[in-house]
């Protein structure tokens, strides 16, 4: 049975009790109901607060440890393919009680006393919401059951079966449009506002448009076409209208990287961002996820690092011996993004001078991430406070451009108003339409396409979203998971020894087998045969860190996850995703 009896009420007295003690006071418990608590616009406005609770939080930093971006000391089942079915709904994430909570606000709304416009704004912020339960629904089962009213345990319709994914989309579709129209267009970076609906619509569109287009198995190859021209409506009408820019103080060697360092969100850049303040003990954990070894140690990988650019435009896979490049050489020259994404030679912590080689006790590929890392005051554990971005005006850009170039009806200017305005904020060079040749690389990786500007657009979304959680949701819309069970790649080294990686001349790493019995303070000692860990080509070869772990990717159900035995054995209407 689907998980929502008496949400409403559970939630209510809890919200109350924090919020408005005087109201119990004055009402018994039995008499909570929607006539004497949607009375005023305080009252909309204290509800719909509390669905900002369903937004994303430490995904927004750690979400590419389950895609091919990152290899972490424990690989995920979502990554190894070995994801069982669940016995219950909630390992699954199979639950409704958000669901019934914003349907209850919706049906209540209208009785409070306040003008039409407020009204409307908050049930605009009750229709994004609800589209955003959705899009994560349809995202990990397909297809899923659509309620648009609360219901309690004697619902008959607690047992209907899933609706298609059509009817689901559609009705994620309608209530985006209520939601643009009925939200106030004011900019708030911590509030969801006009813009974010826009760009939630901008995002899914081309999600799903792209899934159609890619997952024939669906049969809706056909109506992929109108899904991406409406992302890219929306990706048009927010660059028009929403007034927002990339941020830039004319410092391409830092500026993407402080994008990410601020204390407080960017903005003219982030449309929507998690606020995090430490006197309201709102924290996260993004300096001790990439700084302390016992919380996985996420390695970029070989596969992360080769998709960025020269600098000059050029491809990096394409340079003669370039898969054979020690660290110190192969980040020369590179897109500026890189060296603000991982530590290379040179690189010092925030607000600090002293140099800092990668740390492999960190990073078991050796490539180390630095993106959203703050200064030594935020090293304790949970101890962040930088806002982190949920919409951003960069992948808005990059909406627009995948969307024109999958339809077939991107020009170069619109290129250089999305893509090569990224660009530009790294000083990398343009990207032109004009004598565009795939690169062997990429066609590596996506087989199902051959448009060598679809391809440049995939890898540009890559590098510019890196370590945002998006690259796990972009293989899955590309039909491209076979990704996940490639073998993952660290740092190339020539031999086992000792090595400089900076090129300072004091070595700062030694692969051995063993640790030596006088180690050398300054050095990290990479002990090859510690947890199956090798080089590829056993004395030389680049970083293995799982080298025998079996990987599986099953074209015929991973790209949904299964649900739950409970449910399907609670309602007979269910029927489990294919493959599982």
């Amino acid at each position: 049975m689907i998980n929502i009896r008496f949400a409403f009420v559970a939630f209510l007295l809890a919200l109350l009790a924090a919020c408005n003690n005087k109201f119990l006071e004055r009402y018994p418990i039995s008499e909570v109901s929607p006539q004497t608590f949607f009375n005023s616009e305080a009252d909309l406005e204290l509800y719909a607060n509390s669905f900002y609770d369903y937004l994303p939080d430490a995904e927004l930093y750690s979400g590419d440890v389950n895609s091919d971006n990152v290899d972490p000391a424990t690989v995920s089942n979502i990554v190894s393919g070995k994801t069982v079915v669940p016995s219950d709904a909630g390992a699954a994430g199979w639950t409704w009680s958000a669901l019934q909570n914003i349907n209850y606000f919706l049906e209540n709304a209208d009785r409070a006393k306040a003008v039409r416009t407020s009204i409307d704004h908050y049930k605009g912020l009750a229709y994004f919401f609800r589209a955003f339960f959705y899009i994560q629904k349809v995202q990990r089962f397909g297809d899923v059951p659509f309620y648009n009213k609360s219901l309690n345990e004697a619902s008959s319709e607690l047992y209907k079966p899933r609706d298609s994914r059509e009817t689901v989309v559609d009705s994620i579709l309608s209530d985006l449009d209520k939601s643009i129209a009925g939200i106030k267009p004011a900019k708030n970076v911590s509030r969801i506002t006009r813009w974010a609906a826009l760009a939630l619509k901008s995002r899914f569109c081309l999600y799903e448009g792209t899934y159609r287009k890619y997952h024939t198995e669906l049969k809706l190859t056909e109506t992929a076409i109108p899904l991406l021209k409406t992302s890219v409506e929306a990706s048009s009408r927010l660059m028009k209208e929403g007034g927002y820019k990339l941020y830039s103080t004319g410092k391409p060697a830092v500026d993407y990287l402080h994008l990410f360092v601020q204390e407080n969100a960017v903005a003219d850049e982030f449309i929507l961002a998690r606020v995090y303040d430490a006197s309201q003990q709102k924290t996260h954990a993004a300096n001790s996820t990439y700084l302390t070894s016992t919380l996985g140690a996420p390695g970029l990988t070989k596969s992360m690092v080769d998709s960025y650019l020269m600098r000059d435009g050029t491809s990096f896979t394409r340079k003669a011996g370039s898969d054979t490049k020690v660290f110190k050489s192969e980040v020369v020259g590179r897109d500026l993004r890189l060296s603000q994404t991982i530590r290379t030679p040179g690189y010092t912590r925030l607000n600090d001078t002293k140099k800092l080689a990668p740390d492999f006790t960190n990073a078991l590929t050796g490539y180390q991430n630095i993106k959203f890392v703050m200064g030594i005051n935020q090293d304790g554990y949970n101890s962040n406070t930088n806002d982190l971005p949920i919409f951003r005006y960069a992948e808005v850009l990059l909406n627009f451009a995948e969307a024109k170039a999958e339809l077939g009806t991107i020009t170069q200017a619109d290129i250089d108003q999305s893509i090569n305005l990224i660009r530009k904020r790294v000083s990398s060079a343009n990207l032109a339409l004009g004598g565009l040749m795939a690169d062997p690389f990429l066609q590596s990786q996506y087989p199902l396409v051959s448009d060598p500007l679809i391809l440049e657009i995939r890898r540009e979304r890559r590098v510019e979203l890196a370590m945002e959680g998006f690259r796990l949701a972009d293989l899955m819309r590309w039909k491209a998971g076979a990704l996940l069970a490639q073998p993952f790649q660290g740092m190339y080294f020539p031999s086992k020894g000792l090595f400089d990686l900076d090129g300072d001349g004091v070595d700062d790493v030694s692969l051995a087998d063993s640790k030596p019995t006088r180690p050398k303070t300054a050095i990290q000692y990479y002990i090859l045969k510690d947890a199956q860990r090798r080089l590829s080509g056993d004395a030389m070869g680049r970083l293995e860190a799982h080298p025998f772990l079996a990987k599986v990717f099953d074209e015929g159900k991973h790209y949904l996850f299964p649900l739950p035995v409970s449910e399907l054995t609670l309602n007979a209407n269910l029927v489990q995703n294919p493959g599982w």
